[in-house]
């Protein structure tokens, strides 16, 4: 995969890539990651690359020359946009799995008020958003979907059945409660039945409080679960004992 991101701060994205799992990554070309300061595209002599806005108001925008430029300097044939926005669609796991099949990523990240609304109608393909709240500008977001993008790319990650496992995996459910060595810890012990060696209770027993975490946490998940019939038994009965304690 190569990835092109767009930014008026690439010294802010270049320090990011260079740890941890991307930096790996890109150091086995598995990925390939490209970082373009917007105001080399700009066409004057003070690199400007924002303006005021027509119609008044606080704030400056991005112009669209410097844009155009850069998107159609970097693009090759099936390449996708994408405009890192707190207007755009909320960013998923499912996001993750579809863009990690792209070949050819362009991430920009707005500043300021954001960009010329001839940007969003010619150039970009999709607007993403990491959440509900405003940040300075999409170079964090951008950051963000590269990471989850990077997990979900075969090699990348030293064990990639233990990353398909995640929250938010396969079957959209949150994950189970882990733990690890000392088996007791400040009189807090580890659950009996992760040790002793009996992988089929403890499969199931990791599959209980990984719906149990869901159900608590974040129940609207499970309307897009994949979910087995002794599931929806075993969410049933813990629903009806959670209704009967608050009329208690």
């Amino acid at each position: 995969m190569r990835i092109d991101v767009i930014t008026l701060f690439p010294e802010m994205v270049e320090s990011v890539l260079s740890f941890g799992l991307i930096r790996r990554a890109r150091e086995r070309e598995l990925l390939k990651v490209y970082v373009h300061n917007l105001r080399d595209y700009s066409t004057d002599r003070h690199r400007s690359v924002d303006d005021y806005i027509y119609g008044g108001g606080p704030g400056m925008l991005l112009k669209p020359e410097p844009i155009f430029n850069a998107v159609e300097a970097l693009k090759t044939p099936g390449c996708h946009v994408i405009l890192m926005s707190p207007q755009g669609n909320q960013f998923t796991q499912r996001d993750a799995e579809r863009l990690s099949l792209q070949e050819h990523l362009i991430f920009l990240c707005g500043r300021y008020k954001g960009v010329d609304e001839r940007v969003r109608e010619m150039l970009v393909d999709e607007e993403i958003s990491i959440g509900d709240y405003v940040l300075s500008g999409g170079e964090l977001p951008a950051l963000v979907v590269i990471e989850a993008l990077a997990r979900l790319i075969p090699g990348a990650i030293g064990d990639y059945d233990s990353a398909q496992g995640d929250s938010f995996g396969t079957d959209m459910l949150l994950d189970c409660p882990h733990y690890t060595r000392p088996a007791q810890f400040r009189g807090m012990r580890v659950p009996e039945i992760l040790l002793i060696g009996d992988h089929r209770r403890i499969a199931r027993w990791r599959r209980e409080h990984s719906l149990k975490r869901t159900l608590s946490r974040r129940p609207d998940l499970l309307k897009k679960a994949l979910l087995t019939d002794e599931d929806l038994d075993m969410l049933e009965e813990w629903q009806k004992e959670l209704m009967e304690n608050e009329t208690d």
